[in-house]
């Protein structure tokens, strides 16, 4: 037996969470409360991955000291726009993450599932690891926040200053805060159904 259907969310939160929303490049100074950042990821930690292993691994920049450590590693058209975003997400994931599937898998044994299988353990967590980005820029949306995910860094640096152990592996950079409207593209051309899409 099934429970009720959910309703459709209503056309304003569909805006603001795809038609409306765009990719920012330029901020309000106003800084984003931790508040907000802890309530980001009680919603990003809710979606699904495999075997709920949970790799994404995140980073919020904030401080001076954070984005000093963080300019070097940025392409030269994405560091005066990240310098200046309230926050810099860096998105990575754990590449041991399925060491804590005991806890949040708990009904089975679903480490065995990837021991001595270094391929598959890399693999679900670059996959899974994306998904929580994902999840964390629709997230941010949500909470009233806007987004600029970008790639434009180089990964080999980011990771000797923020994750020097190795365990941990960025992906890609989301700068967040209160968008200003400035500096945006014209929204770009985006494909029907039937061009990108089958029915079988």
């Amino acid at each position: 037996m099934t429970g009720p259907h959910r309703a459709p969310l209503d056309d304003a939160a569909l805006d603001t969470l795809f038609r409306s929303a765009r990719t920012h490049n330029s901020f309000e100074p106003t800084p984003v409360p931790e508040t907000t950042l802890r309530a980001l990821f009680e919603l990003v930690k809710m979606g699904p991955t495999s075997a709920n292993g949970l790799p994404g691994r995140f980073v919020f920049v904030t401080s001076e000291e954070g984005k000093a450590k963080l300019s070097p590693a940025l392409s030269s058209n994405n560091r005066e726009k990240t310098m200046k975003a309230p926050v810099c997400v860096i998105v990575a994931h754990d590449t041991e993450w399925h060491e804590n599937l005991p806890r949040f898998f708990p009904h089975a044994d679903a480490k065995s599932w990837f021991a001595g299988n270094q391929a598959a353990i890399d693999e679900t967590a670059f996959r899974n690891g994306t998904l929580m980005g994902a999840y964390l820029i629709m997230a941010a949306r949500s909470l009233g926040l806007d987004a600029g995910p970008m790639s434009g860094f180089d990964k080999t640096k980011v990771d000797e200053a923020f994750f020097p152990d190795g365990k941990f592996k960025s992906n890609f950079l989301v700068n967040l805060g209160f968008g200003d409207g400035k500096n945006m593209f014209d929204r770009l051309p985006r494909p029907d159904f039937d061009e990108f899409c089958k029915i079988v």
